[in-house]
């Protein structure tokens, strides 16, 4: 038996996981720098979290619209949702403010994407390019 991954579910897991990151690890984990950890100010693990949120939403939104809904209402809250993560990246003394819409947008993206396909399961415009599965 073939188990299929729910990709809009895993965005929005990727992007809670994201937001608990950014907004209540740094309440329980202060004293890891005093170990010689720190992912909480870790650039790389920053740019590491919003790939794997691009990645995911990509793949999901992209295959939602194509193969099921072809609305852009998901895209658009997507695309916005990961400007601001990246303002969160360029605009650092501006962090917190920038996560919250972001996380809500990206999130917001995949619920919309997810309750699309569910409503409108393959219902094929005569304009579909793909094939029917």
């Amino acid at each position: 038996m073939r188990s299929k991954i729910n990709w809009d579910a895993l965005g929005i897991s990727a992007s809670v996981i994201c937001a608990i990151h950014c907004a209540v690890l740094p309440l329980f984990m202060a004293s890891l720098p005093l170990f010689g950890v720190n992912i909480i100010e870790n650039v790389a693990f920053e740019l590491g979290m919003i790939a794997l949120a691009f990645v995911i939403g990509v793949y999901s939104l992209r295959h939602g619209y194509k193969y099921h809904h072809h609305k852009k209402l998901p895209l658009l809250l997507f695309a916005t949702g990961i400007f601001f993560l990246v303002l969160k990246q360029v605009y650092l003394q501006y962090h917190a403010l920038l996560l919250i819409p972001a996380v809500v947008f990206i999130i917001s993206a995949h619920i919309v994407n997810y309750r699309y396909c569910r409503n409108h399961n393959h219902a094929h415009a005569d304009d579909c390019d793909h094939d029917h599965y």
